[in-house]
């Protein structure tokens, strides 16, 4: 038996690279993205089962809290989607190098982070 192996591994003294946080990321965007379309079915379904609904999914939408659960999901949304394109750049072989998958990891945060902050602006 090797003697040299480590034994007990301390995740958090790992160094991940930026191309694994942004595609943890982009995993977790998909799953808080599949959570909020339930929530937005129901919303959709109660707003258009009669007045009354409608004016009910308003008067709940207009709450702070709601604000910046839709502000949150609006983020992953954003994230999601410039995370996917660069999966399409990176499908068509632009990007696959090391040097490449840095730099366009790189811009998917600089440009998750504008339309972020847009959609902040947008829903307050």
């Amino acid at each position: 038996m090797n003697k040299n192996r480590p034994v007990n591994l301390d995740i958090s003294t790992f160094s991940l690279p930026i191309t694994a946080y942004v595609s943890i990321l982009h995993r977790v965007s998909g799953v808080i993205l599949f959570g909020v379309v339930a929530l937005l079915l129901w919303a959709l379904g109660t707003s258009l089962s009669s007045e009354s609904g409608f004016e009910s999914v308003k008067e709940v939408f207009s709450s702070p809290i709601v604000k910046l659960i839709m502000w949150a999901s609006l983020a992953a949304l954003a994230y999601h989607l410039v995370a996917g394109v660069r999966h399409l750049f990176m499908d068509a072989g632009i990007g696959e190098t090391l040097e490449g998958g840095k730099a366009g990891a790189k811009v998917v945060i600089a440009v998750a982070i504008v339309l972020i902050l847009l959609a902040g602006v947008w829903v307050w």
